[in-house]
This record gives C-alpha cells, sequence and structure tokens, in this order.
C-alpha cells in the first residue's frame, strides 16, 4: 500500500494529513503545542486516537516511545555514528537505514522491507510517499516515520 504525507503549512504545531493512493484521507497527525520535547498523535478519519509519540527528554541520542492503546510498543532511537544516520526500533525489531538528508530512507525487518519512505519536492510543506509493504501494519510504519521527520526537522533547526 502507498500512503501519502502532506505537512499542513500556515498552522501551530505539526500538522499532517495522511492520504492513500487515490486521495482518500486516511489519516491525520496532530502535535502538541508548548510542551517539552515532541508529542504527536496520530488518528483516523473518525477522530480515533491510533498511536501516540513522544520524545524522551535527556538522554544522549535523540529517543521516541510509540504508545498504542496506552502501552509502548516501540522505542525508536537514532545509533550513534560517524558517517551514516540509523535508528533501531526495539520493540519491533526494525532498522531504519538510508540518505536522511535526503529523505530516501528503508525501514526492514531482518533484512526484508517493511516500509521504504521517500520526500516529494517541490511541494509547499512536506510530502513524502510511504511504500508499506503486504502485511505490515501501516500504523507502526507511519509511527517511525513521524519520529524520523521529527529528529531530522530537529537536527535542521540547530
Amino acid at each position: 500500500m502507498n500512503l501519502y504525507i502532506k505537512q499542513r503549512i500556515f498552522t501551530w504545531g505539526d500538522k499532517f494529513s495522511i492520504y492513500d493512493e487515490f486521495g482518500n484521507e486516511r489519516y491525520y497527525v496532530e502535535g502538541e503545542v508548548f510542551t517539552f520535547g515532541k508529542k504527536l498523535h496520530l488518528y483516523d478519519t473518525a477522530g480515533n486516537e491510533l498511536a501516540y509519540i513522544e520524545q524522551k527528554l535527556f538522554s544522549f541520542n535523540p529517543r521516541y516511545n510509540v504508545y498504542r492503546q496506552g502501552y509502548v510498543i516501540a522505542q525508536i532511537i537514532k545509533e550513534f555514528t560517524f558517517f551514516k544516520q540509523e535508528y533501531d526500533v526495539d520493540g519491533l525489531g526494525w532498522r531504519v537505514h538510508g540518505d536522511f538528508f535526503a529523505h530516501c530512507y528503508e525501514i526492514t525487518n531482518y533484512g526484508l522491507s517493511v516500509a521504504s519512505v521517500s520526500k516529494e519536492w517541490f511541494t509547499l510543506g512536506d510530502a513524502y510517499e510511504i511504500r508499506v509493504a503486504e502485511g505490515v501494519d501501516e500504523v507502526n510504519a507511519l509511527a517511525v516515520v513521524l519520529v524520523i521527520d521529527a529528529c531530522i526537522d530537529a537536527q535542521d533547526n540547530y
């Protein structure tokens, strides 16, 4: 399944709409404003919260927890490397690697592709295409992509 994340511009805080390949809105994301650390909520179109993402403060490397139904299902940790960026997704057994500066990366599970992400250029606001593999929970994949976007955004702002 292909999903498309489009950042809403001219809004307070982080807001994204997520569409399927036919242009139907499937999910939306709202970030909390005036908080310490990044906090994002992923909702379906009926307004049900599907995932909550919270940045862990006071950590050497960027670290985020992903909650579903009140339970931590994954912790995404940016690995400390000198020449390339990689992320571990503890709890799901996934790894994220690729060219993060070009916003082109892949999420894998023991070498098998879970999802691949590429940035769409020449758009107002950030826009990404996510190709989610068959049988993969797309909410988990979206949560990982949102964390990577938050890390890249924080890095670009320093």
